[in-house]
């Protein structure tokens, strides 16, 4: 059987390509603005990928289309299927039916931390000899790829609440009918599709709504928008998560820290000590996505001990304060923060972690959230742990970054060029610097062009 899949090189839509093609299906796929790591995934696989989205792509016709988020009516692919009644069918929807059925689905939600926290769980199944197969929105470095079946019942999903399709605008999420789910965290996001918090709540019922009886919900505890959503009715049993390290809470699992940057940590259930984590990673938010992966995976039988064990071997996932180069005496990372929550985040965990050594934030507000403007008053406190913040402008954005920036007292610098960002991070950077690049996107190759400026 042949799919072809528009747009290919997204993250999800690219891990369902290495899932059919595991499967045995001819796959290939079009998509634009193609860059790493997916577009590299994809060329090892030998997955076809064409650029742009031309009909001619479409012949011969493939016996299935699968039709990513990013499409929409207008588009001259998505006009030619609808035409020609070629078959199609969304992304979630074509994983629902051909993959997850009469598996044990363990899913992992939440505004943020959703790649990082199922690329855990993922490890600790495998660690503990389960051979998970799951489904990420990035590339965990313990697999070094987004996706596989896996040889077991067990499926861990990231479970998006972004939309399905143009003619699906369900979650993704409510397709997967999960046994064990975790909800991270619930923030406004998606500002193109959801109009406030209470949509993106709804949606969450609706997911909690497919959970089984015997199945179970893990959450934190004390966040009022996860709360709001068990109280519009839970059939399932639940397990919370105390993160803050107070005695007198509720939460059936506890966390103490070991060091301020969270790099060291004990892990309790119910009071008693089931575990210690040691590893590479930094910041409360790890802690909290390491916490609910070890929840999860005692659902399918995996002591905390040994998931605690499997995480101190956990070694990341790319483009998650990924230290992809260093020059000079100055570290460079690559991170995937687009929303201020998780800017913020990521900057508080490298501060813990490098004391008072400069910081510098170079950051690109591509999400369709951040372009709207939605979030633009909390810009200056989200960098608040950095030194110092270049904030790329692109050409068509509908508001005006540096007057959100007008308060930052010197610290925010809002540039149109990329070139201008990467004269001025050069001449700001020595020995011991810390340079921190965020965007959900490829950024015009910016990461390499401050690397090689910084070498000369």
């Amino acid at each position: 059987m042949h799919i072809h899949i528009l747009g290919i090189c997204g993250t999800f839509m690219g891990s369902l390509a290495l899932l059919a093609k595991e499967l045995g299906y001819q796959v290939t796929g079009s998509d634009e603005h193609v860059y790493p790591p997916m577009s590299t995934q994809l060329s090892e696989q030998g997955i076809d990928v064409k650029e742009g989205y031309l009909p001619e792509h479409l012949t011969p016709a493939p016996d299935l289309v699968v039709i990513g988020n990013a499409m929409s009516r207008g588009n001259p692919a998505v006009e030619y299927v609808l035409d020609t009644g070629i078959p199609y069918i969304s992304g979630p929807g074509w994983l629902a039916q051909h993959l997850l059925q009469n598996r044990w689905v363990l899913a992992v939600s939440g505004t943020h931390g959703k790649t990082t926290t199922t690329s855990m769980l993922a490890w600790i199944l495998e660690y503990a000899g389960m051979s998970p197969g799951f489904l990420i929105g990035g590339v965990p470095k313990n697999f070094g790829y987004s996706a596989r079946l896996g040889e077991s019942s067990f499926f861990v999903v990231e479970a998006d609440e972004y939309d399905s399709a143009f003619f699906d605008k369900r979650s993704k999420f409510v397709h997967y009918q999960p046994r064990t789910l975790i909800i991270n965290n619930l923030e406004y996001d998606h500002a193109d599709i959801f109009p406030d918090l209470a949509a993106i709540q709804t949606q969450f019922h609706h997911l909690i709504r497919t959970v089984p009886g015997n199945g179970l919900v893990i959450y934190p505890e004390g966040e009022s928008a996860i709360d709001q959503v068990i109280e519009k009715g839970c059939w399932t049993s639940t397990q919370t998560l105390n993160l803050t390290g107070s005695s007198d809470s509720q939460g059936s699992w506890q966390v103490q820290l070991i060091k301020p940057d969270a790099s060291h940590f004990e892990v309790y259930l119910n009071g008693q000590l089931a575990g210690e984590v040691n590893w590479e990673l930094r910041g409360i938010h790890n802690m909290a996505n390491g916490l609910a992966a070890i929840a999860a995976a005692r659902h399918v039988g995996v002591l905390p001990e040994v998931a605690s064990k499997a995480l101190c071997k956990f070694e990341g996932i790319k483009r998650r304060l990924e230290l992809i180069a260093e020059v000079n005496g100055v570290q460079v990372y690559d991170d995937f923060a687009h929303h201020p929550t998780a800017i913020a985040t990521t900057l508080e965990g490298l501060r813990a972690s490098v004391g008072n050594e400069k910081i510098i934030a170079v950051i690109e507000p591509r999400s369709n959230t951040m372009k709207m403007g939605v979030h633009k008053q909390q810009l200056v406190e989200s960098t608040q742990a950095a030194d110092l913040v270049f904030w790329y402008q692109p050409q068509g954005m509908e508001w005006d970054l540096s007057a959100a920036l007008a308060q930052a007292n010197g610290k925010a610098v809002c540039c149109e060029q990329v070139s201008e960002i990467v004269d001025q991070v050069q001449a700001q950077v020595g020995p011991g610097s810390h340079v921190v690049i965020m965007s959900n996107g490829g950024f015009q190759g910016i990461h390499q062009q401050i690397a090689k400026a910084i070498a000369e």
